[in-house]
């Protein structure tokens, strides 16, 4: 058996149905080859910035929003009027995407352009000169003028650099209650870095945070988080440390209602080789904040323009493949977004190798800079010139031992910093 697409979407998570939507939208056939059913629920949840969602009109698929957003750099101390423990205030309404509203806001852009759904995985891939060719497990055969791999971190065909270790970012989480609320009332916390539950020796070891929110009668989620490393911290770590935070604080857990035994998130897969017959998107195509861990927003604002150059270059019925995908990439990794990703990994490698303390430095600088700075860094939505600024500034403002840490080069900075002077093609 055998089907004909103009474009056939690998894997069916954000990235996939987030490209394979905004190509319905441009009147192509679409295709998705994907494991799982089409309202599949997706395991994890999605964060984004209040001003981010509202500026693309999607505030309405928010389950959570807070205005009360707050970071934690100091030490920390039990007294609460301890300068030590007083917070960082963003002013920045921050929000998590109801996974099931997003799903469907995709699915149904896909469904009203009749996209064609293939349960399976694919097995094999053949490019000629005229058309691509996807074989299924189970026999199936899906021609396609571009294949456009969506299927992760482990793409099923995408050719990716080996550039050394990825750094992950690790996680473990709870949802529940408490014999008191672990955070303030209606309040959502991006980082508390405070140390105080930690012995001198653990000080030492790699640094985490807690990533926590109010989600409403009496529930709290909270979730202690390597930011990126490799090795990455282990689940069994990642939990002690939450719980001995809480002990510091004097909090129990009197109810789970909910537990997140771990995402292993890469934060610094190198960007593909620009040159292959197919496409990718997503985490495949190293579109994950290499910083932050950010991607949904990336997804929203970036496949209608990748759509828009595939659609309008397969106009030409001569065109290959290949040169279908070479104009694909050129849309989803212009030139200033890979100098731009180089300095992003720049700044990962550095954050991996910094101390506790050095951290916590790091980040009071980091939110010292302008909310529009800051903003425009997590999202990636700063122009290159700005970027170079506010990096520039964050520089200037920072402790002496963060200068040293910034300015010492240790592992992977100088090819990032040549990537950055000459991305290549």
């Amino acid at each position: 058996m055998s089907t004909n697409v103009d474009a056939l979407v690998l894997g069916s998570g954000p990235g996939g149905l987030a490209i394979a939507s905004a190509l319905c939208k441009e009147k192509l056939r679409v295709g998705i080859l994907s494991a799982t059913e089409p309202r599949e629920e997706w395991p994890y949840t999605y964060g984004i910035w209040g001003k981010e969602v509202d500026e693309l009109g999607l505030e309405k698929l928010l389950k959570y929003r807070w205005d009360n957003t707050v970071s934690y750099f100091g030490e920390g101390s039990k007294e609460k009027s301890s300068k030590k423990n007083q917070a960082t205030i963003h002013s920045q309404d921050y929000g998590l995407f109801d996974k099931q509203k997003l799903q469907e806001y995709w699915l149904k852009q896909c469904e009203e352009s009749l996209v064609e759904w293939h349960i399976g995985t694919a097995s094999g891939l053949d490019v000629n000169d005229s058309i691509s060719t996807v074989t299924t497990n189970d026999g199936k055969i899906i021609n396609s003028r571009l294949v456009i791999d969506a299927t992760g971190y482990q793409p099923a065909f995408l050719k990716v650099p080996n550039e050394g270790d990825i750094a992950v970012q690790t996680c473990y989480g709870i949802v529940g209650k408490f014999n008191s609320p672990p955070i303030e009332r209606n309040q959502f916390i991006l980082m508390d870095y405070r140390c105080d539950h930690l012995n001198e020796e653990e000080k030492h070891a790699p640094p985490t945070f807690l990533y926590a929110m109010d989600m409403g009668n009496d529930y709290f989620f909270l979730e202690e988080t390597s930011l990126g490393l490799f090795p990455p911290l282990t689940i069994k770590e990642l939990k002690e440390r939450l719980h001995r935070r809480l002990e510091n604080k004097g909090i129990s857990i009197t109810h789970i209602e909910h537990e997140e035994h771990g995402l292993f998130l890469p934060m610094n897969i190198p960007i593909p080789d620009l040159n292959q017959p197919i496409l990718g998107f997503g985490g495949a195509a190293g579109m994950v904040h290499p910083a932050s861990g950010y991607l949904v927003g990336s997804l929203l604002r970036r496949a209608p323009n990748v759509a828009g150059a595939v659609a309008n270059v397969m106009k030409d019925k001569t065109k290959t493949p290949k040169e279908i995908a070479q104009i694909g990439w050129q849309a989803l990794w212009p030139k200033e977004l890979r100098r731009k990703q180089a300095l992003y990994q720049f700044g990962l490698e550095k954050l991996m190798r910094f101390k506790e303390e050095q951290l916590r430095s790091f980040f009071k600088s980091f939110f010292a800079l302008s909310k529009d700075e800051w903003y425009g860094f997590l999202t990636n939505s700063l122009t290159l010139k700005e970027l170079v600024r506010a990096m520039w500034s964050m520089f200037t403002i920072s402790a002496l031992n963060v200068k040293w840490g910034l300015f010492e080069m240790k592992g992977r900075e100088l090819k990032l910093l040549l990537k950055f002077l000459n991305p290549g093609i």
